[in-house]
This record gives structure tokens, C-alpha cells and sequence, in this order.
């Protein structure tokens, strides 16, 4: 009889304010799908991250005829076979280096008119003209200082330079927008947060003699407050099952079908719907309990008789 009262009590709230819980579930909504997508970012962050980074060079440039007369770092002349055969050796003493690989100036060529063969600049390059260079797989990326600072500046090395520089950019941005989303999400939910008290506030002015009566009878606290802390929550589950929603819609229609990136952007690895099922439970779990808490603190004053 109690569970049929409190669910009865639902029913005419909901009906009662259908406006401003139409805009608590929006709300809410909006806001959950802000905070999935901004974590979905940073878990597609750290999985590129994690795939990127294996995959990042260093690579030392060694210098040319051409270097030797446009290049401080050349000064001294065109690279040596004593020289080279140094570097490589010094590399090859170094524990941080998991791969070395040699590219020719021929190979330097070829490599830059399979990638920018319709390019005015390339009819009038000729192989003497491109540098040699070592590129250097590390079994830590993020030790590329060592390297840097142990060949910069030799003779025969014109440069080192290090791809992770391009990609931690890269990565930069992409967290920006993960914050950026996360601080939109924080003022949505704030937004929420005031529409939930102010609904469930009207809703017990609008009954306050029947919960007046009820606590002269000797109904308990939570027996009148249930209700209206149901109501929230309820008008929050709906928003937080929109939310999930839409994250699911997103991710197919982006990725999967519809623009279909995971075809047209081939050397991102996008994270699976594994990480997104996993993370709907947690969006349903706040829409539920958040807007639950936010009834319940508003409502202690209308207890009073």
C-alpha cells in the first residue's frame, strides 16, 4: 500500500511540473552526454597515446655538400664515413636504443617523391641534395633528451629531431577539448542541480497541507520526503537514459556508419564499444543518485510543521 502511494505521488508530480521536468531531463541529458563523450576523449587520448608513441623515431640528420654551405650546424663540411660509422657505433652502446635504421640519400629521394611527387619543389631536388639520416627506435620515448643531447651538435650532424614533439600537439589539443567539454559538463550540471531544487521545491509548496497533515499523523521524514526525491530521480534517470542514448548513436554514426571515421581515418585507432558500455553504468548511476541528493537536502526545511 505504501510502495502504491509512493508511486502514485510520482506520477502526480510528474504530471504537476511537466515543464520543469521536461528541463531537468534535458538538462540532465545534455550534461551526461558532455561527461561520456569528455571521458570517452581521454580514453581515445591515451590509446593513441599508447599506440602513437611506440611507433615514434628519432631521427638524426646528418649533413650534406649542400648543408656544408647554408648550415652553421655543417660548418665544418659534408658528414664522413668515419663519422657515420661513429654515430652508428655510439648508438649502438646505448641502452635506450631498441632499433637503429639507416636511410641513404637515394632512399631519402625516393621516400620524398612516393609522399610529394606532384610538388613544384620536387622536379628540381636531385638525391645529392637530400640528407642521409639515422632513425632511431627507443625502447622509452620520453628519453629522447639522451639522444639529443649526445649527438646535437657533433660534426657530420646537422640535426635531431624527434616525432613526439608533432605529436604531443597533437595530443595537447585533443586534451584541451577533453577539458573544455568537462568544464561545459560542470556548468550543465549546475544548471541541473538548480532545476531539480527549484522543481522539487514548487512540488512541495504546491502539497505542502497534505505533507503537513501527514507529519501531524505521524508519517516519518522519509515516508514524506520519498515521493519527491523518487521524482528526480526518476525524471534524472530518464535524462541519464537519453544521455547513454545518444553516446551510443554518436559513436555509431561517427565512427561506424554514417561518416564512418574508423574507414576514412585508418591510422587512429578509435577505442572499441567496450569502453563505451563500460561507462554507461556510470552515467545512469549519476543521473540517479544526483538528482536523488539534490531532493533530498532540498527538501529538509518543508519537514518542519
Amino acid at each position: 500500500m505504501r510502495l502504491q502511494f509512493v508511486m502514485s505521488e510520482i506520477r502526480v508530480g510528474l504530471r504537476r511540473n511537466l515543464t520543469m521536468t521536461f528541463a531537468v531531463v534535458v538538462s540532465v541529458a545534455l550534461s551526461l552526454t558532455l561527461l561520456g563523450g569528455a571521458i570517452l576523449l581521454r580514453d581515445q587520448v591515451s590509446a593513441m597515446k599508447g599506440y602513437w608513441y611506440d611507433k615514434v623515431n628519432v631521427s638524426i640528420f646528418l649533413c650534406n655538400k649542400s648543408d656544408a654551405e647554408s648550415d652553421p650546424n655543417c660548418a665544418k663540411g659534408a658528414v664522413t664515413k668515419d663519422q657515420k660509422e661513429q654515430i652508428k657505433a655510439d648508438l649502438g652502446d646505448m641502452a635506450i636504443v631498441d632499433e637503429v635504421v639507416h636511410e641513404s640519400q637515394d632512399e631519402a629521394y625516393d621516400h620524398y617523391k612516393e609522399q610529394f611527387g606532384d610538388s613544384p619543389l620536387a622536379a628540381t631536388l636531385t638525391p645529392d641534395q637530400m640528407q642521409e639520416s639515422y632513425r632511431i627506435k627507443l625502447t622509452d620515448p620520453e628519453k629522447y633528451e639522451v639522444i639529443a643531447t649526445a649527438f646535437d651538435g657533433r660534426e657530420g650532424v646537422q640535426s635531431v629531431q624527434d616525432q613526439k614533439g608533432i605529436l604531443d600537439n597533437l595530443f595537447t589539443m585533443l586534451g584541451m577539448l577533453s577539458t573544455a567539454a568537462l568544464a561545459l559538463m560542470a556548468v550543465m550540471l549546475v544548471v541541473a542541480m538548480l532545476l531539480i531544487v527549484n522543481t522539487v521545491r514548487v512540488s512541495a509548496f504546491s502539497r505542502r497541507r497534505e505533507t503537513g497533515i501527514m507529519r501531524l499523523v505521524g508519517a516519518s521524514g522519509f515516508y514524506i520526503q520519498a515521493p519527491f526525491i523518487m521524482e528526480a530521480a526518476v525524471a534524472g534517470l530518464i535524462g541519464g537514459a537519453l544521455a547513454c542514448v545518444f553516446l551510443v548513436l554518436g559513436r555509431f554514426f561517427t565512427i561506424d556508419n554514417g561518416m564512418a571515421l574508423s574507414e576514412r581515418l585508418t591510422l587512429i585507432n578509435f577505442v572499441g564499444w567496450d569502453a563505451l558500455l563500460t561507462k554507461l553504468p556510470l552515467i545512469l548511476a549519476i543521473s540517479f543518485l544526483m538528482p536523488a541528493l539534490a531532493a533530498f537536502f532540498a527538501l529538509r526545511k518543508y519537514l518542519k510543521v
